[in-house]
């Protein structure tokens, strides 16, 4: 079996946690949340640290220093990841679900996120490219 069907997020080591992250950048996006209702929208800016390339961060070590909003979520002890995109590795076990076909994990390779069309990297721009999140708000992510 492999780790991530056998072990708990708490229990996991530093490299199998880094490892479930498929580098969607999904959750780098910029989200605004509804005051009233609680409910989060994510927006199409994403934080000026990503590579779109990639859609990892440029500065992974320092990002919680460098972007005191950014949130290390091995630093957390998260009883639910629901604020998460519906695809993120953390999110689905934490709910008891499987990771899918295109997890880099699963298919081998990390193009399979591209191809899968989960990455970020085909609409997101930098945040620094916004004035107004509410008018980046994507309602079709998850």
């Amino acid at each position: 079996m492999n780790f991530w069907e056998t072990k708990k997020l708490s229990e996991m080591t530093t490299e199998e946690w880094e490892s479930l992250c498929d580098s969607c950048g999904k959750c780098c996006l910029n989200k605004l949340e509804d005051e009233d209702t609680g409910e989060i929208f994510f927006t199409s800016a994403v934080c000026d640290l990503i590579d779109l390339d990639t859609c990892r961060c440029t500065h992974y070590s320092e990002r919680t220093i460098l972007v005191p909003e950014c949130i290390d979520l091995k630093q957390h002890d998260f009883a639910e990841y629901n604020w998460l995109p519906a695809t993120c590795a953390y999110r689905l076990l934490t709910d008891g679900k499987k990771l899918p076909n295109w997890h880099p994990l699963i298919s081998g390779t990390q193009e399979s996120v591209q191809d899968a069309g989960v990455s970020i990297s085909s609409f997101a721009m930098k945040e620094c490219q916004v004035d107004d999140l509410e008018d980046h708000i994507i309602e079709w992510l998850d």
